[in-house]
């Protein structure tokens, strides 16, 4: 997929959230950011991400423990733990609670980005990227950004391109308004919902009772797909 991998950071400093923001979407990749476990959970529901940038010491839930939870949940993505502690038993720890890597601060920042490449270049051998999926009567070719309704190519803007991207890579699970709003803008929950209407327009057959777009009262829209590939 020509998409750029999506990484969410999660780290109770402020300053260090917004530093690795800034220098991760400045090289490339999209980026969510939390400020605890709790919620990167409340992330992790609405969204899918290829990797995940994980402190250890947070207040609350340690990033050990959350890592923990997430393979116990039998959630796959990768994880890079960031940790002022650099004892071997540390280390250790880390990655026997599920981490795939371990990275000691203070850091090259450099040093992090070949460590996410490498993550990234492991796991895409493992995971398939969606090409195509197939809803009621349409195609949308994820790469070209593409919907056919039948044989009739149907326009989109690309807002409704990043939507639809987003909803088909999360195919018959919830994203919440706030994972469809635009990066980087203050877009109102009503907003979403008005783009939401206009993609039903363009893909349901029955845009007043959708069947492939639905409402999850409260938290956001499921779009169910037939096939993939």
């Amino acid at each position: 997929m020509s998409q750029s991998a999506h990484i969410l950071v999660v780290d109770d400093d402020r300053r260090i959230r917004e530093l690795l923001e800034t220098f991760l979407s400045g090289n490339g990749y999209r980026v969510t950011v939390a400020a605890n476990a709790g919620e990167a959970r409340e992330r992790l529901r609405g969204m899918v991400f290829d990797l995940l940038v994980l402190d250890v010491m947070m207040p609350g839930e340690m990033g050990t423990s959350f890592a923990a939870g997430l393979r116990a949940d039998k959630i796959a993505t990768p994880v890079l733990m960031l940790s002022a502690l650099a004892e071997s038993a540390d280390r250790i720890k880390g990655l026997s609670s599920g981490s795939d890597d371990y990275l000691v601060k203070p850091f090259e920042p450099e040093e992090l980005l070949l460590r996410i490449r490498n993550l990234l270049r492991r796991t895409a051998v493992a995971t398939p990227a969606i090409k195509q999926a197939q809803f009621g009567s349409c195609l949308f070719d994820m790469e070209k950004g593409e919907l056919w309704r039948g044989r009739d190519a149907v326009r989109l803007t690309g807002r409704e391109k990043e939507m639809l991207r987003l909803l088909v890579a999360n195919a018959g699970r919830t994203v919440s308004r706030q994972a469809l709003r635009s990066e980087g803008q203050d877009e109102q929950a009503r907003a979403v919902d008005v783009q939401i209407n206009r993609l039903r327009q363009k893909i349901e057959r029955d845009p007043a009772n959708p069947s492939l777009l639905q409402t999850v009262r409260g938290e956001g829209y499921t779009l169910f797909v037939e096939s993939t590939e």
